[in-house]
């Protein structure tokens, strides 16, 4: 239990939800990764490889969270060197399932759009932190132009985390009470923006859209899920190329119920292309029912929570909007990929913090609760408690054996006295 203290600092509470998800990850890409083991001679190397990137993750919280977190802030610098890459990925990257979204670097597969949402991250909340040296505008229009230019490079290939990157950036700003006028105004631009953009994409034909970026793809789902969405009638109910994902992730949803069918029962996963990636909560649920599904939310809801009591006990600015931040991408990632599985959302991409397979996206995850912990422990005093009573304890017990010197000593000089 000692040991325990001393190398897991910080809140427990998040410590314990890092734990369980990396569980429930290690558990459920095990089973859904089976159909790739059918490709592979070596029946452990999907589930090694993904429990490589978990371990690298865990030995990085150990590191970071013994971090103080004021030298986070040397992070912008990932700012100018993410905006490169993002800028030569789409000719120098490696394309997979048809996107350009992979830089390979002396052997090393990552992706340059992970990078930019921890900088630019980091960036807004050492913007923010800056509150009375500069202005609220100057503040505002650095950070928007700094964060647009982020997501305008990622938007091509990935539109789903130029959004939602750009959203966590926009809450940062509203919770740093960033001038409303401007947050308004700027929120209408985007929303006529987005419409003028979609309503361009349904004119053009798709001859003329056709392999421009993931402009085909997006057209598709906004189409299959807002406009051309059917009435689902089970005797007529024909399972396409274009609803085959979502079909087969409500097929795993049904097949549930209330408990699941166990790990490594579920057959949806080997229908499923993302079983163990984009709709891994659609399996969870499978093999661990509702309730198992319900478990795994209130896990990011819970560390939302975490988040927001770490954040009101910061006595400082940076280390309080750095913690919203990393909380903010893991928690509302989360919910867009559990929203995509139970069709509350259209297909978005997204993996589930920790839980899904994957390789930056794991790393980088683990790198933000590194981040939580470290403001945790030196930004909001908690976790250290113990080690705080030890020493007070300590120092009493010397302060006592001091008093008990000196009344000893006292005795000693009085019975001298009386001899005499």
């Amino acid at each position: 239990m000692e040991l325990a203290n001393k190398l897991f600092k910080g809140d427990r509470v998040v410590w314990i939800i890092f734990m369980f998800l990396c569980l429930i990850s290690v558990v459920e890409v095990f089973s859904a990764t089976s159909i790739l083991t059918y490709k592979n001679t070596n029946f452990w190397a999907p589930i090694a490889r993904h429990a490589s990137f978990l371990l690298a993750g865990f030995v990085l919280v150990l590191i970071l969270h013994n971090v103080p977190c004021r030298f986070f802030s040397a992070l912008i610098l990932l700012l100018p060197v993410s905006a490169i890459l993002l800028l030569l990925t789409p000719f120098l990257g490696a394309k997979v399932n048809d996107t350009h979204r992979f830089m390979e670097i002396f052997g090393v597969s990552f992706q340059p759009s992970e990078l930019a949402k921890l900088a630019c991250v980091v960036f807004v909340a050492f913007l923010l932190s800056k509150q009375g040296k500069i202005t609220k505008d100057q503040i505002f229009n650095y950070g928007f132009i700094a964060v647009a230019i982020i997501c305008m490079l990622i938007f091509p290939e990935n539109f789903s985390t130029s959004v939602m990157l750009f959203g966590v950036c926009f809450l940062m700003m509203f919770i740093g009470q960033m001038p409303l006028k401007k947050l308004g105004l700027l929120f209408l631009v985007l929303v006529l923006t987005m419409s003028l953009l979609v309503a361009l994409l349904f004119a053009l034909p798709n001859s003329m859209i056709e392999g421009v970026g993931r402009l085909e793809t997006m057209k598709s789902r906004i189409a299959g899920f807002f406009i051309e969405k059917p009435k689902i009638d089970p005797a007529t109910y024909k399972i396409t190329d274009d609803n085959y994902q979502v079909s087969h992730a409500q097929i795993a949803i049904a097949r549930g119920g209330v408990f699941g069918k166990m790990p490594g029962h579920g057959q949806q996963r080997d229908f499923l292309p993302q079983a163990y990636s984009d709709f891994i909560y659609a399996i969870i649920i499978e093999e661990l029912g509702v309730v198992g599904g319900f478990f795994v939310l209130l896990l990011y809801v819970m560390l939302m929570i975490r988040v927001g009591i770490i954040a009101r006990r910061c006595d400082r600015l940076f280390p309080r909007y750095l913690v919203l931040g990393c909380g903010l991408l893991i928690t509302i990632q989360a919910f867009a990929n559990m929203a995509v599985a139970v069709g509350l959302f259209p297909v978005t991409g997204q993996p589930l913090p920790l839980v899904s397979r994957g390789g930056t996206s794991t790393v980088i995850t683990c790198v933000y609760i590194g981040i939580i912990l470290s403001v945790s422990r030196f930004g909001a005093g908690m976790g250290d408690e113990e080690e705080e009573t030890e020493e007070e304890n300590s120092d009493v017990i010397e302060i006592d054996t001091d008093i008990a010197d000196d009344s000893s000593l006292t005795a000693v000089e009085t019975l001298t006295e009386i001899k005499s």
